[in-house]
């Protein structure tokens, strides 16, 4: 699919709905338009448990205001019921479903579970051989034999090289570094994986997962080298995708703006991501993101 050429890098969150971005009842019809007139992508993660309608497939092509990329996650029955194996009629039926975003469609991304480990690796070879060309791919693993720095982990990294895909790097050391108990803090530490982060970019689209615990700032010092990171790889002509998260998410938002800030500082071709006002929350005839 084509990139957007004026679009520098993406930059998005987990959700492109969430009730306390949203002023009214009506947000969740209005709630992609609104996101994307802040955001150039999204985590698509709903369509790893199914695949999205036909319908709502083309309704979110229009809903989208451009430049924008969805980058939605392989289904689970392809990624951990088959683990890549003997699943060509699910991948067709996926990308089929996926294709009519036309150049709405990001890095479509696999997410691997722990079982998947470097003894995968010549099926996860012969499965990005036979992948369509019109796409870009990328994929996260969650063995620890894919971080050894040593032979699995660089023949990994040569496969994924030789195919043009991106490695997902999901950073949780944040996350893991801050534990708290409240209930919200207690299931992201359950949910989330605590892997090492190895830096590379294998293809075109570096993809970047970065969750901080609830109170943001305490993420700003993990984040730091990331955006160094992504303002080389501007510089290289690579087009970065950055998704951020919380634990529930509610101030991902200002946690992608303060990345932007920074970033614009070292790349002032970025664009300035611009949050609607707090002041719409008072305003019950408007319906407005945040």
């Amino acid at each position: 699919m084509t990139i957007n050429q004026h679009t520098p890098y993406y930059l998005g969150l987990a959700q492109w709905h969430h009730p306390a971005w949203y002023t009214t009842a009506d947000s969740s019809s209005l709630a992609l338009a609104l996101y994307s007139k802040a955001f150039t992508s999204v985590e698509g993660n709903s369509s790893f448990y199914g695949l999205p309608s036909t319908k709502s497939i083309d309704d979110w092509a229009k809903r989208a205001h451009s430049p924008f990329a969805f980058c939605f996650k392989f289904p689970q029955s392809i990624t951990h019921h088959s683990a890549l194996y003997q699943c060509d009629r699910q991948v067709t039926e996926f990308l089929n479903r996926i294709a009519p975003l036309g150049d709405k469609t990001g890095v479509l991304w696999l997410q691997m579970n722990n079982q998947f480990s470097p003894e995968h690796l010549e099926r996860l070879s012969r499965f990005l051989s036979n992948l369509a060309p019109d796409f870009e791919y990328g994929i996260e693993v969650r063995n620890l034999g894919f971080f050894d720095k040593a032979d699995n982990e660089k023949r990994f990294n040569q496969i994924l090289m030789q195919h043009g895909v991106n490695r997902v790097s999901f950073d949780t050391r944040a996350l893991f570094a801050h534990p708290k108990n409240d209930p919200v803090t207690q299931e992201a530490f359950r949910a989330k994986p605590r892997m090492p982060v190895h830096v590379i970019a294998t293809g075109n689209s570096p993809f970047i997962r970065f969750i901080t615990p609830l109170d943001i700032e305490l993420g700003y010092d993990y984040l730091a080298p990331w955006i160094k990171k992504v303002a080389g790889w501007i510089h290289e002509g690579k087009k970065p995708y950055l998704f951020f998260h919380t634990p529930d998410n509610q101030a991902a938002p200002q946690l992608a703006q303060y990345f932007n800030e920074q970033l614009k500082a070292l790349c002032p071709q970025v664009p300035s991501l611009q949050l609607p006002s707090h002041t719409w929350l008072n305003n019950t005839s408007q319906t407005e993101l945040f």
